[in-house]
C-alpha cells in the first residue's frame, strides 16, 4: 500500500479530532466560567531523502562540501494536544448575591469532601448548601447530636475556600462572603477535569493567594469567540474532505497498478 494511503487516512482521523475540540469550545459559548481549547500539531515521523533535479544554490554547497543536499519525506501530523486559551472572558451583571466575578488573574478553589480534591475554577454562579455537622456532644440515648449549617458551594455539591482556605459558613446569605482567590506560578499544563474545572500539576508551581478581586453580582462569561470558533470548523472540514480525496486517489492509483501487474 502507498504510503499517501496512510498519509491521507491520518490526516482525516486528526481532522475529526480537530473538529471536536472546536465543536466543544461553540457548544461551551454560554458556559459560565469557560475557557476555550486550542489544538496543536506535530509532525509525525519522517525522513530525508537525497534531492533529485535542477542543482540549486544549496544543492551545489552540499556537493562541494561532499554532503548531499536532503530533502524531508514526511507521513502526515497528528493533533499533538490541546492548550487551554486561559485569557477572561466577558462580564455579565446577575446581580445574584452569590455569583462572584474575578477582576484580575486567579481563581476559584473548590473543595470536594468525598474525595479530599481541590479544583479550580472560574465559574463563579455559587449556591448555598445544607451540611449537617457534629456539636460534638451526645443525646441522652449515646448519639452523637448534630445541627445543620449552611455553606457557599458550587451546584454539584464542591465547596467554596475561604481566604483563609477553609470552607465559607454562610451566616448571612444576603451579604458578600470572604470568597478566596487562588493563583499559580504559570498555567501551562494545567488538567482540564471539565468544562470549566481545572486541576494543577507539579510544573505549575505552589498555589498562592491570587491578585485578582473576587466582585460580587458578576459572572464570567465564555471566552470562546464565536466566529473564530466556525472559521478552526471550516478549515477542518475542508482538510478533512481533502484527506479523504487524498485516500481515495491513492486507492485508485494502487488499484490500477496492481491491474497493470497482473
Amino acid at each position: 500500500m502507498n504510503q499517501s494511503f496512510f498519509i491521507g487516512a491520518v490526516g482525516a482521523h486528526q481532522q475529526l479530532k480537530r473538529l471536536t475540540v472546536h465543536g466543544n469550545n461553540i457548544a461551551n459559548l454560554n458556559t459560565y466560567g469557560f475557557k476555550a481549547e486550542k489544538s496543536r500539531f506535530a509532525s509525525l515521523m519522517y525522513d530525508d531523502l537525497k534531492a533529485v533535479g535542477e542543482e540549486t544554490d544549496g544543492a551545489k554547497a552540499a556537493r562541494e562540501g561532499g554532503d548531499f543536499e536532503m530533502l524531508r519525506s514526511g507521513v502526515g501530523a497528528c493533533l499533538w494536544t490541546t492548550d487551554t486559551d486561559f485569557k477572561s472572558g466577558p462580564v455579565a451583571e446577575t446581580r445574584k448575591d452569590q455569583d462572584y466575578y474575578i477582576e484580575g488573574d486567579g481563581f476559584f478553589a473548590l473543595a470536594d469532601l468525598s474525595t479530599g480534591d481541590v479544583t479550580l475554577t472560574r465559574n463563579g454562579a455559587f449556591v448555598i448548601s445544607e451540611l449537617m455537622r457534629a456539636t460534638g456532644e451526645m443525646d441522652e440515648n449515646g448519639q452523637p447530636i448534630t445541627e445543620r449549617v449552611y455553606y457557599l458551594s458550587d451546584n454539584e455539591g464542591r465547596f467554596v475556600l475561604s481566604t483563609t482556605g477553609g470552607m465559607i459558613e454562610v451566616d448571612a446569605e444576603h451579604e458578600e462572603q470572604p470568597v478566596g482567590v487562588f493563583d499559580y506560578n504559570n498555567y501551562d499544563g494545567m488538567e482540564h477535569v471539565n468544562d470549566t474545572r481545572f486541576r494543577a500539576i507539579d510544573k505549575n508551581g505552589g498555589i498562592r493567594m491570587g491578585s485578582g478581586k473576587p466582585m460580587r453580582g458578576f459572572l464570567e462569561m465564555s471566552n470562546a469567540d464565536l466566529a473564530e470558533e466556525m472559521t478552526k470548523v471550516i478549515e477542518s472540514q475542508r482538510a478533512y474532505g481533502m484527506a479523504l480525496k487524498m485516500v481515495q486517489s491513492s486507492d485508485e492509483i494502487e488499484t490500477t497498478i496492481n491491474g497493470l501487474r497482473g
